[in-house]
């Protein structure tokens, strides 16, 4: 395979997590570099040995088509622009989740795509798992029948929920997305791709409940270093982030969304001065802490899917339902029982037992598109632009189904 060339937009964790898996599967090499902090473009250069370094897309795309592909890690409401402009240079895309904040965008994306003939793979990471392959296997030998319902649980977990949703970067729906788009736009695609058929109709529920003031205890502080009851607080940032120091994984993530300073000094300077150090009852966050959303799919099936902040942080779960068998899944192996012959099987996935991990979907993923684009074989992946969008229009709705009560057509 010749080895692809790819500049990446976006030189945050996802940015470098896919930088990193497309230069050491050895079948990409990183030519370039748009990003608007210096500090991090500095660090991607000096790691990827880059020399074309841009402060903004904008810039990098002023200097034509220097690359066979392009890696968008933008913030979600920055996916747009660079993907339309870099699609009509012709160059083949990988573009982080979600496709854009809205719908009218996502077309002007898709359009953009399919005008330029160029390979588009969205990082919906949870179709290229062990895990999925396991369960679409199952499904696809017919050995539970026609699917009649589907249950799906995001456990999206206590800390994290205070990390990502209450005081990080997607806390706010004015300047990110819905919590729905921006979490679990990947777990309603991954229920499309199991059932095999699109969605009809959209009813929605949920709201945020817990980390508003109205819940904060009494005597707690604006800020976890200051706060007297932090030692019995479930979403202590002083815990969370000073039990990261010294792992390596951890590290990286979550605590360099907090600071690039891993010592005990500059992690105390992030939670006195930056959003990660407030109190969660004290915060701008506006999204919800839990929703469901029930789905009635092309000939009746049903669906529901669970996002909960109160869990663990662990892998996602799941039931299918079938007219001759049924599944249970916990993302590392499934429980398959087959009603004629009231046989169980255990099967082992070979998915990830680290909690919530998914890293087999990202490196897989990475591995299709640099194929894809090496061959120029857009059919090495398992969606495209539309079916991606396809996806997102199911949760568009489910938001509108939330906001007004009601029950939505597709």
């Amino acid at each position: 395979m010749n080895q692809v060339s790819l500049v990446v937009v976006g030189a945050g964790l996802r940015g470098q997590g896919y930088a990193r898996r497309a230069v050491s599967s050895g079948g990409a090499r990183i030519v370039a570099v748009a990003e608007p902090d210096p500090g991090r473009r500095e660090r991607f250069a000096a790691e990827f040995g880059v020399t074309q370094v841009f402060a903004d897309w904008t810039e990098l795309a002023a200097a034509g088509r220097i690359a066979d592909g392009a890696i968008i890690a933008t913030p979600d409401q920055q996916h747009t622009g660079p993907a339309i402009a870099l699609a009509d240079l012709g160059y083949h895309l990988l573009a982080e989740k979600p496709m854009a904040p809205t719908e009218d965008e996502a077309e002007r994306i898709v359009d953009a795509v399919e005008r330029n003939k160029v390979i588009f793979a969205l990082c919906h990471v949870l179709r290229y798992t062990a895990y999925t392959r396991a369960v679409t296997d199952v499904v696809g030998s017919g050995a539970i029948g026609e699917i009649m319902s589907i249950e799906h649980l995001e456990p999206v977990g206590w800390w994290h929920q205070a990390h990502s949703f209450v005081r990080g970067e997607w806390s706010n729906s004015r300047t990110s997305t819905p919590m729905l788009l921006a979490k679990a736009c990947h777990d309603l695609d991954w229920m499309l791709y199991v059932v095999g058929r699109p969605v009809e109709r959209v009813s929605s529920f949920g709201r945020l409940s817990h980390f508003r003031p109205e819940a904060r205890p009494e005597g707690a502080a604006t800020r976890c270093l200051d706060c007297p009851i932090e030692p019995t607080c479930p979403y202590s940032a002083t815990r969370l982030y000073f039990d990261c120091l010294g792992d390596p994984d951890k590290e990286f993530w979550p605590l360099s969304a907090v600071t690039s300073d891993h010592t005990v000094e500059g992690v105390t300077r992030a939670l006195r001065d930056g959003p990660y150090g407030r109190c969660v009852y004290d915060s701008d966050n506006d999204v919800v802490d839990h929703q469901v959303v029930s789905l009635e799919f092309e000939g009746g099936a049903t669906g529901s899917f669970t996002m909960t902040a109160f869990s663990p942080f662990e892998l996602r779960k799941t039931r299918l339902f079938g007219t001759h068998g049924y599944v249970e899944g916990d993302g590392v192996r499934l429980r398959v029982v087959d009603f004629r012959t009231g046989a169980e099987e255990v099967v082992e996935t070979g998915g990830s037992s680290v909690d919530a991990d998914h890293t087999d979907g990202d490196h897989a993923l990475v591995d299709a598109f640099v194929e894809a684009v090496a061959a120029g074989d857009p059919t090495l992946l398992n969606s495209d632009a539309t079916t991606s969008l396809a996806g997102h229009r199911v949760v568009w709705a489910a938001e509108r189904a939330r906001s007004a009560g009601t029950v939505v057509s597709l």
